[in-house]
């Protein structure tokens, strides 16, 4: 389809248009500001002086403390003393910082090693711009300082200086944030043009107010509509009638639509900020507990149901300097796949965070409890099952129990450690939950040796009746030894064991940390390689035996025994390992049920193992003389229940 004259005087006129106006842009729209602190290795502090104006800001640093001074804020105005050593920097004695100026959005960060400090909040369009902060005069060389002071990765030198002055100058917001969409749309290329001419968003906050006059019955805002193919506004806020009763010195509502501003998604790799994030405030007043909620209706891309969605407030107020998003005081509700609507009950700023990877888990608290209590009893079974067969090994020369004994030995060490590694993932020393997060690996895999060797044995005694079977140092050997090969590898490789995070689906920010495998692509290749490998090889091999044990003793007279059926076959199933299967199976509308399921199972496994062989014990005494109780080792065709008790 030709395109239309009309098109292309469109694309003529706004091409000059943005030769001559970009051409004539020359405010800063930003300071990036970066260098490393030399310091000493005392007590360490932040001092801050930021109030509103445009004389200018000064970064000056000393053995003990680095400040920031200056009038550059239109409506910001912050004097703190900040403690720094709780970020470990008195560790150290150089510590790299950027500071962040934004006029547009009256901005204010300093990133300081890892942490980001929040100095002054976004805020929405004023009047006058602080912008243009050129370099001034530089002061003397120092001990103690900064060096290496850069702007937008300009070198101004490398020597350690007291401290660096840029002065500003004022200009109209307005002017400046038109320029930073012609900037922005002459960028792109030339094809694109007349669609970007159809899509270009306004880069800077819009702002609205509303005066709560007497007999204010509640009010909607609407955020500006974009100009691509839907008009359909990306936020609405309605304002409930309760907020005049508590607003009592000031009638003005002030609500700020913010997008696609990089500070909201600040120290959050696991969750994606959707779109706008809406500020609603009341000056000088702390609104909370409404009875009516505010409702804010966000707009958003389509988000798949596989990733759930919460509506999250700002905390301004624990810790002012980081941003950290709270799900306290705002429910969800998610109309449709592009629509969220959160009601809250107190004004700072919303948005919509999407769960990203890794996948959350639904009822985590109730699958924790389960799991431990299960790891708990596993270990003391196993720990009873241990002494019963070191009792039993002494007057019966079953070839089967040195095998049993292995299983639960293996199992009793996964339970123990499995139980403990909440614990030992807050432990405030890094390499703990690497060596803890090998060993829970190593445990893991030394049980499933231990079941697989019981599938062998079991195929052993059934069909290879004449041979004698291996010595048990070899089954020591496979059990304990080998598995150990792969973790050493892989602990060799790095970075696989650490610190992980479980999390929940209904608060993705408290997570439950362990000490397992990282979530990496290294990681995931070897939980593939080893676990899920294993798994592969092992839950078919036991399925199979145990349908060939059925196939040999349904016939017999003690089968019979409903209880002795079921004991057989149960503690079959948990010997060779079957019930790992359900690993498999975690997908589809019976997610949750499985997940359930291969908890209780693999967590009471050990519990379950001791009551299999004790109760088969008990009725082989009361059964004595019978071929249950019989201790003749002949046939294991004939004593299948016995050989495998």
């Amino acid at each position: 389809m030709e395109r239309q004259p009309t098109d292309s005087l469109k694309i003529m006129f706004f091409l000059i248009s943005l030769l001559f106006t970009a051409g004539s842009s020359e405010n800063d729209l930003f300071l990036d500001f970066c260098g490393t602190w030399r310091h000493g290795k005392g007590s360490l502090s932040l001092n801050i002086d930021i109030s509103t104006g445009c004389d200018g800001i000064s970064i000056s640093a000393s053995e003990s403390s680095l400040s920031i001074h200056g009038k550059i804020t239109a409506q910001c105005r912050r004097s703190d003393v900040i403690p720094l050593n709780q970020f470990g920097l008195d560790s150290v004695e150089d510590s790299p910082f950027c500071l962040f100026w934004e006029p547009l959005l009256d901005q204010l960060k300093l990133q300081v090693g890892e942490h980001s400090l929040i100095l002054c909040w976004p805020g929405s369009l004023l009047d006058t711009c602080c912008t243009d902060l050129s370099h001034g005069s530089n002061t003397a060389k120092a001990k103690y300082g900064i060096m290496n002071g850069m702007v937008r990765n300009d070198v101004i030198t490398a020597k350690i200086q007291t401290a660096y002055n840029f002065g500003g100058r004022s200009t109209k917001c307005k002017a400046l944030c038109d320029q930073v969409s012609l900037e922005s749309t002459y960028s792109d290329k030339l094809e694109d043009t007349v669609t970007r001419m159809k899509s270009i968003e306004h880069p800077c906050a819009y702002r609205a107010e509303v005066e709560m006059k007497e007999g204010f019955r509640g009010s909607n805002i609407i955020s500006p509509t974009t100009t691509g193919e839907s008009s359909e506004p990306t936020a609405t806020v309605h304002l409930p009638p309760a907020l005049k009763q508590v607003a009592k010195n000031n009638n003005k509502v002030v609500c700020t639509f913010f997008r696609n501003n990089s500070l909201f998604q600040e120290g959050y790799k696991e969750v994606k900020v959707l779109n706008d994030v809406v500020g609603i405030n009341v000056e000088n007043e702390i609104i909370t507990d409404l009875s009516e909620p505010i409702r804010i209706g966000f707009h958003h891309d389509a988000v798949p149901k596989v990733q759930p969605r919460k509506c999250v407030s700002w905390d301004t107020r624990k810790d002012p300097l980081q941003v950290k998003w709270l799900v306290d005081g705002c429910k969800t509700q998610q109309r449709r796949a592009t629509h969220t609507e959160c009601l809250c009950n107190h004004m700072t700023y919303f948005a919509v965070l999407v769960q990203l990877e890794p996948r959350p888990v639904h009822h985590l608290l109730a699958l924790t409890a389960i799991t431990s209590l299960g790891c708990a009893v596993s270990f003391i079974s196993c720990i009873a099952l241990i002494i019963f067969l070191c009792r039993k090994r002494g007057r019966s020369k079953e070839q089967s129990i040195p095998i049993h004994l292995g299983l639960a030995v293996s199992l009793a060490f996964l339970n123990l450690l499995f139980f403990f590694t909440a614990v030992l993932a807050n432990v405030e020393w890094e390499s703990m939950c690497v060596w803890v997060g090998a060993v829970l690996h190593y445990a893991l895999l030394s049980s499933f040796s231990w079941m697989g060797i019981e599938v062998f044995h079991t195929f052993w005694l059934v069909y290879v009746v004449f041979n004698p079977s291996p010595k048990p140092y070899i089954w020591n050997l496979v059990g304990f030894i080998l598995p150990a090969v792969p973790v050493i590898i892989l602990a060799a490789i790095g970075d696989i064991y650490g610190q992980r995070d479980v999390v929940p689906s209904d608060d993705i920010f408290n997570p439950y940390k362990m000490c397992w495998m990282k979530e990496n692509d290294k990681a995931f290749l070897a939980h593939i390689c080893t676990n899920m490998t294993i798994l592969a090889i092992l839950v078919p091999s036991g399925i199979v035996m145990l349908f060939l044990v059925y196939r040999q003793i349904r016939k017999r007279d003690e089968w019979k025994q409903n209880r002795v059926a079921f004991l057989s076959i149960w503690g079959l199933s948990c010997l060779f390992g079957t019930t790992w299967g359900l690993t498999f199976l975690d997908f589809g509308p019976v997610s949750d049920f499985i997940v359930f399921l291969f908890c209780i199972l693999n967590s009471f496994q050990g519990f379950f193992l001791m009551l299999r062989f004790c109760m088969l014990d008990w009725i082989r005494k009361q059964a004595a003389g019978s071929t249950l109780g019989s201790t003749s080792t002949g046939s294991t065709r004939q004593h299948m229940l016995q050989e495998r008790g």
